[in-house]
């Protein structure tokens, strides 16, 4: 019997904006439906970024606890909120996203140059937010960009800060990181833990590549607008739902077919569901 698939969707991520791709969610209300098409169309995660009323990444709380409340009363699609978002949010700001207590949410293990930035995560801060995670009950997702955030995330739960089983993104195509190819895939999936799970994150004109091939080595996939705005060259995504009918043909294809939500919660190991 094949494995099911956890298919998450990116819905908006901290970078692109509207005269990018005019379909990009970036409203409360905007996202909301999103999550719902997207929840829809297969997938049963949506990664949730902020944006403020300029577009603007934001990691106010109240927006925050706002945009994850329509999300719940739109559809039953699990959310994991980033931690990430943008580079010129400061660190100290971001950590306290938490707590509006998701289920899941974001741990970027690792500062690191990011195109033509600083995505700046200093290592006390890493620990202390990761304590508050667990605290919390919160799952985090440890997005790792190149071996040496594997390292550290490996770090983390050597020091107790990370439960079994970890959840890894393994993410590649961004500059500063390791480049979106096969080789950087297959070396970074040996290291993992046994028992972890994971999925790849390839960014730009990699991302269906290589997502499929993290399918056939056994991890969970992602897509969305976050992670690429067009379809294939010179064709525009016109919405995330287009993106995750896309994934859910290529998961059939290769016989993991999309995992229900009770499925993801088990293949995810999350906390139970609070009140």
């Amino acid at each position: 019997m094949s494995t099911p698939a956890v298919l998450a969707a990116a819905l908006t991520g901290p970078i692109a904006t509207k005269q990018d791709n005019p379909n990009l969610p970036t409203t409360p209300e905007e996202i909301a439906a999103a999550a719902t098409t997207a929840h829809k169309a297969g997938a049963s995660v949506v990664h949730v970024h902020v944006r403020d009323e300029a577009g603007r990444p934001t990691a106010d709380l109240e927006l925050t606890r706002r945009t994850i409340g329509l999300i719940e009363d739109a559809c039953p699609v699990l959310i994991q909120l980033s931690t990430g978002v943008g580079l010129e949010v400061p660190f100290e700001e971001r950590e306290r996203l938490v707590e509006a207590r998701p289920r899941m949410a974001t741990l970027n293990v690792c500062s690191m140059s990011f195109g033509a930035g600083e995505f700046r995560n200093p290592p006390s801060g890493v620990r202390r937010l990761a304590a508050r995670m667990r605290e919390l009950e919160v799952k985090p997702e440890l997005e790792v960009y190149d071996t040496g955030h594997l390292d550290a995330a490996l770090a983390l739960h050597s020091e107790g800060l990370l439960a079994d089983p970890m959840q890894f993104s393994i993410v590649l195509g961004v500059k500063g990181g390791a480049a979106a190819t096969v080789e950087n895939l297959v070396s970074m999936v040996r290291r993992i833990p046994h028992g972890a799970v994971w999925q790849v994150i390839a960014i730009g004109r990699e991302n269906l590549n290589l997502t499929a091939v993290g399918l056939a080595l056994g991890g969970n996939a992602r897509t969305g607008m976050e992670d690429t705005l067009t379809l294939r060259r010179g064709v525009p995504v016109t919405s995330n739902a287009e993106l995750v009918e896309r994934l859910v043909s290529v998961a059939h294809a290769i016989e993991r077919p999309p995992a229900s939500l009770e499925e993801t919660e088990a293949l995810l190991s999350l906390p139970t569901r609070r009140g």
